[in-house]
């Protein structure tokens, strides 16, 4: 897992490959097998996906909304593959999966072609059974995996749902101005993602100090809702520690209950839209003695004023927080299991890929 941690800013590298069309500002994918045309007149996207896969599908709501303005619905497949839900002409559905074998997933891309919906998949496996059935699609390119706890796939999946988002939003209404700076963006990454695993020391220290603890939470809005969701997940799956996750405003409509002096609270808090809400959640978090552990960044003097510890990452913009977040939140999970003297890569009850129901 810490190999693959390593390897991510390698694996964006890959992602981008061939896929940057810079003389006219927009992305490019050779699997598609979608029209121009047709994808103009798409009104709306539904992402499926299971575990880490519904969190990258959660990021791509975001960034496919923001940038190209077409309604997107998320759902977990194991849900989705059993409901009746109406679907619209002109919607396309999208299985996210790095194995390409998930059951789910699977089940689900095939009742929606069963009712002549189009089908694209994104994922990691030439040949696999999605990549097979569905009408088109993308591949990571993330190299293989090994690691139950999906670390490097996650961020393949969200730099190319990043450049998606572009690809539909060029077609639509975003300028090349906009377009050319976000694919500027994007192939700075890989350098920025080096930075960021700087903080592996830091990271370690904090796990010294938390990894006896029974519960943990973790908060954040936005695009980094998804990513503590992840987070959350990545501690849970490998360090058997209880772990929840909520929007950070929502602590105060019940969760806050559970806050004591031995629940930690992990705060994604890099600069946006919402910072001061967030800054105005850890103050609530303190008040009632929450240890804060604060993933911010670099120089934010006003979290390092209220956090018992602080991660910092690289400013990015919003869209591309989630990929300098996923570090820090591996890392700790990472970090954590290591010194509680669990199975890291091959965690109890867990299997790389879930085949069945």
């Amino acid at each position: 897992m810490l190999k693959e941690i390593h390897e991510q800013p390698e694996v964006i590298r890959r992602a981008i490959a061939g896929r940057l069309n810079e003389p006219d500002a927009t992305a490019h994918f050779g699997g598609l097998n979608i029209e121009s045309q047709e994808l103009r007149q798409i009104e709306r996207i539904i992402l499926t996906g299971c575990g880490t896969s519904y969190h990258a599908a959660l990021i791509g709501e975001y960034l496919i909304e923001q940038f190209a303005r077409i309604p997107v619905e998320v759902e977990y497949a194991s849900e989705f593959r059993y409901r009746n839900s109406p679907i619209e002409k002109n919607t396309v559905i999208i299985g996210i999966t790095l194995s390409g074998e998930t059951a789910d997933t699977l089940a689900a891309l095939r009742e929606s072609k069963r009712k002549g919906q189009r089908t694209l998949g994104i994922c990691n496996v030439v040949g696999s059974s999605i990549a097979r059935e569905v009408d088109g699609g993308i591949y990571l390119h993330a190299g293989p995996e090994i690691g139950v706890a999906s670390t490097k796939a996650f961020t393949a999946q969200v730099t190319v749902l990043i450049l998606f988002a572009v690809y539909l939003g060029r077609m639509r209404h975003m300028s090349y101005q906009a377009g050319a700076r976000i694919l500027n963006e994007l192939k700075a990454m890989p350098e920025t993602l080096h930075e960021t695993l700087k903080c592996d020391d830091q990271v370690a220290k904090i796990a010294q100090k938390y990894h006896s603890a029974s519960n943990m939470l973790y908060l954040g809005r936005q695009y980094l809702f998804p990513m503590a969701l992840e987070g959350a997940l990545k501690l849970k799956e490998i360090s058997y520690i209880h772990a929840e996750c909520y929007p950070a405003a929502e602590m105060k409509h019940g969760p806050i209950a559970l806050v004591d002096e031995n629940t930690p609270s992990v705060f994604l808090v890099p600069h946006g839209a919402v910072y001061d809400k967030v800054m105005s959640n850890i103050e609530e978090i303190k008040a009632r003695n929450g240890p804060i552990i604060a993933i911010s960044c670099e120089d934010d003097v006003h979290v390092e004023a209220k956090a018992d510890d602080i991660i910092q990452v690289p400013n990015v913009p919003d869209y591309l927080q989630p990929l300098v977040t996923a570090i820090p939140l591996q890392l700790l999970a990472y970090h954590i299991a290591l010194l509680r003297g669990c199975d890291i890569d091959k965690p109890r009850n867990l299997a790389k890929s879930v085949t069945v129901e």
